[in-house]
C-alpha cells in the first residue's frame, strides 16, 4: 500500500495574498507533495493549508513552510479574530493510508525537534502525539494565546517540548502533533426546517444536548455547568442548518475519527431519526475530501446489508457507496477528485490503464519492455479473477449455502491479489527501465565507475524482486483456485481450471525473469537466499497445477 499523510497548518495570515503564497510555494516546491487545498480567511486572519504526500515529503514541506511563516508573518503586529499562538498555529500530521497514527505522532516528534532546534520556536505536542495527557487539547495549550506566551513560558509546567522557553516575538510558539481524519459529510433532508435537522444533530452527535427537567428547564450541576444528554454517535460534532442554494435543511457534521463512527454509521442513524420526525433523507453531501477506506468500509456494509459478496472490485465498492449514501444527489461526485489517494496518485500506471490491443500492440513491437515479466504478472491478475469470478458465482447460490463463507472469503482476498498484480505489471517495465538507466550512467572516472556499478547493482536487486513477488502473489491465486474448485460452483469448475493453468504461467514466467537477472546481482548470499525461495515456489506451484487439474476432472465427469 503507498504511504500517505496528509498535513493541515494554520498560518496566522489570511488577508495578505503575496506573504500566503510565499508559504504555500514552499509545499509546493517540495518533492513527493500535492497542495490540495488554500482556505484564507480574512476576518480570522487565518489560513488553513491541506496538503498529502510521502511521509518523508510532508515532513520537509512543513519544516520548510514553518520556517518560511516564520520569516514572513510578523506575530508582534498579527490581529484577528481566531485564537493563535504562532506564526504557523498548528500543524497536525494525519494518517492516509499505510502509515499508523503512530507513524505520524513520530512525524510531529521529528518537525517539532527541528522547528525547535533549528528556529529557536517553542514547539508543544498535542493529541496522540502529545508528550503529556494534559496536553492533547489544543484549546487548554493555547490559553493566554499569543500575547500570555512570555508568561506561560516562565512556567515550569508549560516549558516546551521542543525548543528553549524563551519568548520569539516574531514567530511565538507552534502546536505540531498527529490526530485522525477529519470527515466533513452533510446529511440532506426533505424539509426546509433547520430545527428539524438540528434536533436530529442533537440526538446523534456526541456532545448530545442540554438536559431539561419536567418543566422544561436547563438542569446545572453544582457548579452551575449544564448538564448534557450525551448523543448516540461517538467522535461526531453536527449542527442542523438550512442551504439556500439547494433550498434544503441539512444535518451537517464533522466525522472526527472515521473508525470510530464511519460515514455510513451516521447516515444510517441520521435516516432513522429523520423517519421518526417524519422526514426522508434524500442524500448526503462530502465537503472537501475522503479517505479511500471510509468508501471502501461503506461499500462493504451495504453490500453486506444486501446479503452479496463482498468480493468485488473496489470501483463497484465505491459505485455502491456513492449510490448508497446519495452523494451524488445534489451534484456529480467524481472519485478522482474526491477521493484523496486518488487525488495524489493514479490508479493504474501507464501499461494497466491501456486497453487489451493497446497491450498487445506494444508488447509486439521491437521494444524490450514491456515483456516477459509484464506478461507473467498479468496472467497472474486473470488467475485471480478468475477465482473471484467462480466463487462470487458461489455465493448467494442456493445449493452451496454452505460455503457462502469461505467463498465470500477466497472472492475478497482474490480481488487484492489481482490488486496487487495489477500494480506489478508496470513495476516490472519500471524496473527494467530503472537498469537500463543505471547502465547508462557515466563511466570513464573511478569514481563514475564506483557510483554506476552501484547503482546497477541495486537496480538488477530491484528488477529481480519484482517478478519475485509476482511468484508469491500468483501461487496465492492458484490456492484460491484450488479453493474454489473444492467448495465452488462445480458449473464454473473449468473456469477454475484455467486460473490454475495461468497462475502456474504466471509463476513459471516470473521464475524466468528472477533467473535471468541474478547473474547480475553481485552478492552472493542475496543470489543464494533469492534462488533458494523461488525454487520453491515453482515447486509448489507445479504441484498444485497438477492437484487442481485432477479435482477439475473429477468434477467434470460428474
Amino acid at each position: 500500500m503507498d504511504k500517505i499523510v496528509e498535513c493541515v497548518p494554520n498560518f496566522s495570515e489570511g488577508r495578505n495574498e503575496a506573504v500566503i503564497k510565499e508559504i504555500t510555494d514552499e509545499i509546493e516546491n517540495c518533492d513527493s507533495v500535492m497542495l490540495l487545498d488554500v482556505d484564507p480567511g480574512a476576518a480570522i486572519n487565518r489560513t488553513v493549508v491541506t496538503f498529502i504526500g510521502t511521509p518523508g515529503g510532508v515532513k520537509e514541506a512543513a519544516f520548510k513552510a514553518i520556517r518560511k511563516a516564520a520569516e514572513v508573518i510578523d506575530m508582534s503586529k498579527q490581529k484577528g479574530e481566531h485564537a493563535r499562538m504562532g506564526a504557523t498555529d498548528v500543524c497536525p500530521f494525519i494518517p492516509v493510508s499505510g502509515v499508523t497514527m503512530e507513524d505520524c505522532a513520530q512525524i510531529a516528534r521529528d518537525v517539532g525537534e527541528r522547528v525547535g532546534n533549528e528556529l529557536s520556536i517553542p514547539v508543544y505536542l498535542y493529541e496522540m502525539a502529545a508528550a503529556r495527557p494534559e496536553r492533547q487539547n489544543l484549546a487548554i495549550i493555547r490559553q493566554g494565546e499569543y500575547e500570555g506566551l512570555p508568561e506561560k513560558l516562565q512556567d515550569p509546567d508549560w516549558q516546551p517540548d521542543f525548543g528553549t522557553a524563551e519568548f520569539n516575538p516574531r514567530a511565538g510558539a507552534t502546536v505540531i502533533g498527529a490526530r485522525e481524519f477529519l470527515i466533513a459529510y452533510n446529511i440532506n433532508l426533505n424539509t426546509r426546517d433547520r430545527k428539524l435537522a438540528h434536533e436530529i444533530a442533537l440526538n446523534l452527535r456526541e456532545a448530545g444536548r442540554a438536559k431539561r427537567d419536567a418543566a422544561g428547564k436547563i438542569v446545572r450541576d453544582e457548579n452551575g455547568k449544564i448538564v448534557k444528554v450525551p448523543g448516540r454517535l461517538k467522535s461526531v460534532k453536527g449542527v442542523g442548518w438550512f442551504i439556500d442554494e439547494y433550498g434544503i435543511a441539512q444535518v451537517s457534521y464533522n466525522l472526527t475519527n472515521y473508525k470510530i463512527t464511519p460515514v455510513h454509521i451516521a447516515f444510517e442513524e441520521s435516516c432513522k431519526e429523520a423517519e421518526k420526525l417524519g422526514m426522508r433523507v434524500s442524500g448526503s453531501e462530502l465537503i472537501g475530501l475522503i479517505p479511500l477506506q471510509a468508501m471502501l468500509d461503506a461499500g462493504n456494509y451495504f453490500l453486506k446489508k444486501q446479503g452479496r459478496s463482498t468480493g468485488v472490485p473496489e470501483e463497484e465498492l465505491i459505485h455502491i457507496a456513492v449510490k448508497s449514501l446519495g452523494l451524488d444527489d445534489l451534484g456529480e461526485f467524481n472519485p478522482e477528485e474526491k477521493i484523496i489517494e486518488y487525488r495524489f496518485k493514479k490508479r493504474y500506471g501507464n501499461l494497466v490503464s491501456m486497453r487489451l490491443y493497446e497491450f498487445a500492440n506494444e508488447l509486439s513491437t521491437d521494444s524490450p519492455a514491456p515483456g516477459g515479466g509484464s506478461v507473467s504478472a498479468l496472467a497472474g491478475v486473470l488467475a485471480a479473477s478468475l477465482a473471484a469470478m467462480v466463487a462470487n458465482l458461489t455465493h448467494g447460490h442456493k445449493n452451496y449455502k454452505v460455503s457462502w463463507g469461505e467463498m465470500e472469503d477466497v472472492a475478497v482476498i482474490g480481488q487484492k491479489v489481482k490488486k496487487q498484480l495489477l500494480s506489478l505489471i508496470d513495476e516490472d517495465t519500471d524496473a527494467f527501465n530503472r537498469m537500463m538507466d543505471a547502465m547508462h550512467l557515466p563511466k570513464k572516472k573511478e569514481k563514475d565507475r564506483k557510483r554506476r556499478d552501484a547503482a546497477i547493482e541495486e537496480a538488477t536487486k530491484s528488477a529481480t524482486m519484482v517478478p519475485f513477488r509476482v511468484m508469491e502473489q500468483s501461487l496465492q491465486a492458484m490456492k484460491l483456485c484450488k479453493a474454489v474448485v473444492e467448495m465452488g460452483n462445480i458449473n464454473a469448475a473449468s473456469d477454475a481450471g484455467v486460473g490454475a493453468l495461468l497462475g502456474n504461467a504466471a509463476v513459471n514466467g516470473a521464475f524466468l525473469n528472477v533467473k535471468i537477472n541474478l547473474p547480475g546481482i553481485v552478492e552472493k548470499s542475496f543470489r543464494d537466499e533469492i534462488m533458494k525461495k523461488t525454487d520453491a515456489l515453482a515447486t509448489e506451484a507445479n504441484i498444485l497445477r497438477r492437484e487442481i487439474l485432477d479435482l477439475v476432472e473429477l468434477k467434470l465427469e460428474k
